[in-house]
């Protein structure tokens, strides 16, 4: 047996190193193929959502001042963008694209396929883990940064203050659009994607609002996201019996690309739904390996990253 994820150099690895064993596909990585295969649709769909929602402009006066950073860098990217969707409808090749406009490849790429379109690109917060605590706080009226900081870090916080004034600010934005009946921008495709999944039943009117409004305005999100939940049903379940009826649903659908995909290398995912492997078990000694390449820039040779691989373990 074979566990492996379903990049195609470690199914042609595999094959040639033990032709006769069975390759199983890791089910982390089909259900994070799959999260990924759902953000792409939600990108896609980003210009429409941005107009039903009319937020197609953005009042920079109701920004904080780090979406005033990402704002100016948006009106830049928008503009890159608009020459190469230019140069690319003229059918100059990517390549070509890239060597003009002095972008990488895989960049003219994205931007062809629509996938370099959000406004607002949130990274991830140090905040995250205290959400819970954040809202509760914030609804018994504790809105002073300074305080809100005080308290986070006697729960073991470790991040700045400015962290937490950015948030509140942000909040305070939100509660004062919350009196009209749609945001006062459109959210990232990464949010938009969260809000339909994992917090698809609404924290505030305003979001049940904005997710009624995106279920009429594209309807094919709300179908990539039920296919996306059969799917992950699906893996969790170890349905492997009803997979050819989820192909024959999702293969003319939003999610096209990443069915085909999963065509190509069906055995191994059915596989997947019936034998008990994983990657789990060596995933910790994957990831120091690649920390232990990266360290040294790709000049070693694969003797020393052995050498430095054992000796770490």
């Amino acid at each position: 047996m074979v566990a492996r994820d379903r990049g195609g150099a470690y199914a042609r690895a595999a094959t040639k190193a033990a032709l006769e064993a069975t390759q199983v596909a890791d089910r982390w990585h089909l259900m994070a193929n799959a999260s990924a295969a759902f953000l792409e649709a939600v990108r896609r769909a980003m210009k429409p959502l941005r107009e039903a929602l009319g937020a197609s402009t953005i009042d920079p006066d109701l920004l904080t001042s780090v979406e005033q950073r990402q704002f100016a860098g948006a009106k830049r990217r928008d503009e890159i963008n608009a020459s190469v969707l230019a140069l690319a409808e003229a059918g100059v090749s990517l390549k070509e694209i890239g060597r003009r406009s002095g972008l990488s490849r895989g960049t003219v790429r994205r931007i062809v396929r629509g996938e370099r379109n959000d406004l607002f690109r949130p990274r991830q917060s140090s905040l995250a883990r205290f959400e819970p605590m954040l809202e509760a706080l914030w609804s018994d009226d504790c809105r002073n940064g300074a305080d809100l900081h005080r308290q986070f870090r006697a729960a073991g916080f470790k991040g700045s203050l400015r962290v937490v004034t950015e948030w509140t600010t942000r909040r305070r934005h939100e509660d004062a659009a919350a009196q009209k009946t749609l945001p006062r921008k459109c959210p990232s495709a990464r949010t938009l994607a969260k809000m339909l999944t994992t917090h698809r039943d609404g924290d505030s009117g305003q979001q049940i609002a904005l997710l009624a409004v995106i279920a009429k305005a594209t309807p094919e999100i709300v179908t990539a996201r039920d296919q996306f939940d059969a799917f992950h049903a699906l893996v969790r379940e170890r349905k492997s019996d009803a997979l050819n009826a989820w192909f024959a649903e999702a293969e003319a659908g939003p999610l096209a690309s990443f069915v085909k995909g999963l065509g190509a290398d069906q055995a191994t995912v059915v596989a997947a739904l019936r034998e008990p492997w994983s990657n789990g078990q060596v995933e910790g000694t994957i990831n120091k390996l690649k920390v232990l390449k990266r360290q040294m820039y790709g000049r070693a040779n694969v003797d020393l990253l052995e050498a430095r691989l054992m000796s770490a373990a």
